[in-house]
């Protein structure tokens, strides 16, 4: 089977870009769903404030940053939802060598974290099984990796504050299985897992650590999650 045209150079360019050390770290540093300065992700990259430029202006020729100008400052961030998705599908590769899967994420990022904007860890990949089990969400019948919200998972969400159908409308994959790097299972991602996310940082469910992946998960996230969706933390 011949692969579309000129799709090998393009797949190389991306993958020369993301295969550089400073750059993936960059990248990785993104993954938050936070906007950061060149000089912050020079920090990050351990490289020197003009090698941070032309690593950035290499990853925004390959579509994978984007650059935000406010007034005097630049920000960068990642390109969108489809780029975080690989960057956790090649942490998956990435910790595919070894006969048996033994998690070495630090604990923190493996309890809760973002997934530049849906739930991932311990917390996203249980979530997504009781959403599942309860009956809110289902695979539909083109692939299993892409899930459609049953009517009881529309008063669920109704009942949190999400609309369903504006949710829906939205320029993005509704809703999805993502693998989770740490657990090797899926959370659940799309514009239906970024709308969680919302609801549980805006009602302080999760917080935020700052310039950090990892959620705290408070006291009131636990009883929530318990009451809700018979989820103990």
């Amino acid at each position: 089977m011949n692969a579309e045209p000129n799709s090998d150079v393009a797949i190389s360019g991306v993958a020369a870009a993301i295969g550089e050390p400073a750059r993936t770290r960059m990248l990785l540093c993104l993954m938050d769903g936070h906007a950061r300065t060149s000089t912050e992700l020079a920090m990050v990259a351990e490289v020197s404030p003009s090698t941070a430029s032309a690593h950035l202006n290499r990853l925004k020729a390959e579509h994978l940053v984007r650059l935000h100008v406010q007034g005097k400052h630049r920000f960068y961030s990642l390109a969108g939802h489809d780029v975080a998705r690989a960057l956790e599908g090649l942490g998956v590769l990435a910790g595919s060598s070894s006969r048996r899967f033994v998690p070495r994420t630090p604990v923190r990022l493996r309890a809760a974290r973002t997934c530049y904007d849906h739930l991932a860890g311990r917390l996203g990949v249980s979530l997504h099984d009781r959403l599942s089990a309860l009956g809110w969400i289902s695979a539909t019948k083109s692939t299993g990796t892409a899930y459609d919200v049953t009517r009881p998972g529309v008063k669920g969400c109704e009942a949190l504050g999400i609309d369903v159908e504006a949710t829906r409308s939205l320029r993005r994959q509704f809703a999805c299985a993502c693998l989770d790097w740490s657990e090797r299972r899926p959370h659940l991602g799309g514009a239906l897992g970024a709308a969680l996310l919302k609801v549980a940082l805006s009602r302080r469910w999760v917080i935020q650590e700052i310039d950090s992946r990892a959620l705290e998960i408070t006291n009131l996230g636990r009883r929530e999650m318990l009451t809700r969706f018979g989820l103990e933390i």
